[in-house]
């Protein structure tokens, strides 16, 4: 009976909001949060730079790798980022949720409790959103940020001549993918950034301020991703391998994988790492590493060839 009475069947839709809400401030942006049919969130620049992202239960994450709150600050990290890569500052989330009756009412506890730690790291609150009944668990988030006056960074700014720049990790949740997926727990570092991407949200924002030409976030993978930036662009862009940085854990778990761990590196996704184009003699600032050049033509080479495999994640060839 204790089991049943833990169960969303028997909460009841409003229970379980009461549930979230209590676990979800509203953020220094927040003007009337969850409550009524729709929040009022502050715009000082007069635009709202939007995204929303969706994860599926068992495709984008898996319960028995990662703890709810786990998937809450995966959840939010992937829009958060997002903004982020405008050179906007996150201000607000929505939340979606697509539940089953018989899952325990803590667990979605701890995915609130994820998803309000996560926006708190960002400087943003979640201000509302929605819950309904399904068969598979489902979570939809939207998060909305602040340019701050500035123009946004677009995929499509980069210019023949412009530096790329990388700030944040690559390749390390990627790595702790396949260690999780080969039935291991360890290295404890690597199978957490899978869990838990690590986000210098204020990046962006300060890249714009920098003079940043292009910017994307490193979500598929960061050869994939800067073809969005190529394309938009109409340039190409060649990476530096030596320049990225493979760490000697990296290396390590690689070799007793038997993966390369360059692949990692330019190849994997869910690291959410903010890569940017500036113009030659405007220097990105500190956390960010130099790590391309940006040519004529239209397409992304590594260290002047083409790559050879997958460039990245493609949710509907992968």
């Amino acid at each position: 009976m204790e089991t049943q009475r833990n169960e969303l069947a028997a909460t009841g839709e409003f229970g379980l909001i009461d549930a979230i809400v209590d676990r979800m401030p509203a953020g220094p942006h927040s003007l009337l949060g969850p409550g009524d049919d729709a929040a009022v969130v502050a715009v000082p620049d007069g635009r709202v730079v939007a995204c929303t992202d969706v994860l599926v239960d068992g495709r984008h994450f898996r319960r028995d790798w990662s703890s709810a709150e786990d998937v809450g600050h995966r959840a939010a990290a992937a829009n958060l980022a997002d903004v982020a890569a405008m050179g906007a500052r996150p201000t607000a989330l929505l939340l979606g949720l697509c539940v089953p009756p018989d899952l325990p009412v803590s667990w979605v506890e701890e995915l609130a409790d994820g998803i309000a730690a996560e926006a708190a790291v960002a400087g943003a609150g979640v201000v509302g959103g929605d819950t309904v009944s399904a068969p598979s668990l489902t979570i939809a988030i939207t998060a909305l940020g602040d340019l701050g006056g500035r123009p946004p960074v677009t995929r499509s700014g980069a210019r023949p001549g412009d530096l790329l720049a990388v700030n944040g990790r690559l390749g390390w949740a990627a790595a702790g993918q396949t260690i999780l997926s080969r039935g291991f727990r360890s290295p404890g570092a690597l199978v957490a950034a899978h869990r838990r991407p690590e986000v210098d949200y204020g990046a962006g924002f300060h890249a714009a301020r920098a003079g940043a030409t292009a910017m994307i976030d490193v979500s598929d993978g960061l050869l994939a991703d800067l073809g969005h930036v190529a394309a938009a662009s109409k340039v190409s862009i060649d990476v530096d391998s030596s320049a990225v940085e493979v760490t000697d854990q990296l290396r390590d778990t690689a070799h007793a994988l038997g993966v390369d761990p360059l692949a990692w590196v330019l190849t994997g996704g869910d690291d959410h790492a903010l890569v940017a184009t500036f113009p030659p003699g405007s220097p990105p600032g500190a956390g960010w590493r130099l790590i391309g050049r940006v040519g004529d033509g239209i397409d992304v080479t590594v260290d002047g060839e083409d790559y050879e495999g997958a460039t990245g994640w493609d949710h509907f060839r992968s």
